[in-house]
């Protein structure tokens, strides 16, 4: 095996080719999940009797709070459980209950929940210095050289409040350097939520429908291509070279949604060629990546140098105002505090608009700083990325014993249990007249992906949307083991159900 520090064994990278295809099968068969008496009785024996101060808690938001929580992380059905208590791989509820966290926070605490080493250094921090001052911060250098020092294709890096902010103004920074007008993402990919990227997001193809809120005209310059398809990619260049350029070709590395629907190393490494043969800069969303697959980022595993990455999440450790864009100098000159208007060659440019008060607070640059320097004491990211294939094998062991149609496969740290395919769906606007069924397709599988995340729930499992598992280096293999065993039992209550898709 070589995993060389990374999450992922090099010698077993997934056959993202093979798993599309299995996808694609399972979005062409009856549905199978929970079954509904199984899911009755999860509801009636431990959510109803076991989880009332949680129901209690979230009912009562929900006279202040729309939807009674303030993220979609946090929603879980058949109500959000409220957490009191988070460490090492272990949630707590405020009933009491105990849960295996596989949520991870969405992705950033590679060493498991509230590690005590990074706690201890913001607890000092706060006794001295206070979470903001609005001046700079030794922290802020201290983590920013650690970050430079780690990813080749960082030379500096500039510190936002969220990976939807580090999104903005990679955007701002490509149209500048490049002097192109136009974006293209992958299709399915989201990279955070402001107006002008809120495109094309979690089902490949649905341009600006999921973007409620956000008026039609915003897209004008905003573009997706297929993921996997280095074709269509180059179809969308060749059109915007005539009309205002390509800026920026946006990339989640490892496939959109964090690698929901997977995509190859070959892709990966033709989406940068291409990218640069037609004047774009590549933007590597390393979100969820970054520090997860390694210390390198899944550009380190993949072998390319993007121009700009979008980091996040894992920035300020698991803390608040985890954001950041970093890239190579003559990008990253386009960025700048105060008077500084000069590049690197002493010519006076614009500077890309980029704000945030609360960014790069000391809070959050200590959190973040401490929280890196400890994944790579540690070896963290390999670690967790063996727990991940571990859990991926006991899944698919579980899947087969019980004869399911599900799908289970990993990068690394980032594991997948698919049960659906609600998200593996796609809209062809040549073929209008099949949108409808899938938005309905979609409806009724989203609705089963929350059933069963309500079924692991039950049994002590905390997951993202019922669909997606983080594992971490906090995880033993013994507690692996133990994980599977409670997918287990929930698989056993599992069949095909009849939902309103199976109605002519």
């Amino acid at each position: 095996m070589a995993y060389n520090g990374y999450a992922i064994d090099a010698d077993n990278y997934p056959d993202a080719e093979a798993i599309i295809r299995r996808l694609n099968a399972l979005i062409r068969k009856p549905v199978y999940s929970i079954r509904p008496e199984a899911l009755e009785d999860y509801i009636e024996n431990y959510f109803n009797k076991k989880c009332q101060k949680s129901k209690e808690m979230t009912d009562t938001a929900k006279s202040v709070i729309p939807g009674g929580v303030e993220h979609n992380l946090a929603f879980n059905y058949p109500f959000p459980i409220a957490i009191a208590k988070a460490d090492g791989n272990k949630l707590y509820d405020v009933d009491g209950n105990e849960y295996y966290d596989l949520l991870q926070a969405g992705g950033p605490t590679v060493l498991g929940s509230n590690p005590p080493e990074v706690r201890e250094a913001v607890i000092d921090l706060l006794n001295t210095c206070g979470p903001s001052t609005g001046l700079y911060h030794d922290f802020e250098y201290k983590l920013a050289k650690k970050i430079c020092d780690l990813v080749p294709s960082v030379d500096m890096i500039r510190f936002l409040g969220s990976g939807t902010e580090a999104a903005m103004c990679a955007v701002r920074i490509a149209r500048l350097k490049t002097g192109h007008k136009n974006i293209l993402k992958m299709g399915g990919a989201y990279h955070g939520w402001s107006d002008q990227l809120a495109y094309g997001i979690r089902i490949p193809g649905t341009k600006g429908m999921l973007s409620h809120g956000v008026p039609g005209f915003i897209f004008k310059h905003t573009d997706e291509f297929f993921p996997g398809d280095l074709e269509d990619l180059e179809k969308k260049l060749k059109k915007h070279k005539h009309d205002g350029g390509t800026a920026a070709v946006f990339l989640e590395p490892v496939g959109p949604e964090s690698g929901t629907r997977p995509v190859t190393k070959e892709f990966v490494q033709g989406v940068e060629r291409l990218a640069h043969r037609y004047g774009a800069l590549l933007v590597f969303d390393e979100v969820v990546t970054g520090f997860r697959i390694g210390l390198q980022g899944a550009q380190g595993f993949f072998g390319v140098d993007p121009d700009l990455t979008i980091f996040g999440k894992v920035i300020a450790g698991g803390y608040p105002g985890a954001g950041a864009v970093g890239g190579h100098k003559d990008c990253m000159a386009y960025l700048g505090a105060g008077l500084d208007n000069q590049n690197l060659k002493g010519k006076k440019i614009h500077k890309a608009l980029c704000g945030g008060t609360m960014s790069a607070s000391p809070l959050s640059t200590c959190a973040g700083y401490h929280m890196i320097c400890e994944i790579e004491r540690q070896n963290a990211c390999e670690k967790a990325g063996r727990m991940g294939d571990r859990l991926t094998k006991g899944l698919q062991e579980s899947i087969r014993k019980h004869n399911l149609p599900f799908i289970a496969f990993n990068q690394g740290s980032i594991c997948h249990l698919d049960s659906v395919g609600t998200m593996h769906f796609a809209i062809n606007w040549k073929r209008l007249w099949e949108v409808p069924k899938i938005l309905k397709q979609t409806s009724v599988r989203q609705a089963e992906m929350e059933h069963m995340g309500a079924a692991y729930m039950a049994e002590g499992l905390v997951t993202l949307a019922g669909s997606r598992l983080y594992t971490s280096a906090a995880y033993t293999e013994e507690e692996i083991d133990d994980v599977i065993a409670r997918f287990d039992r929930v698989f056993a209550n599992c069949g095909r159900i009849k939902t309103d898709i199976d109605k002519k």
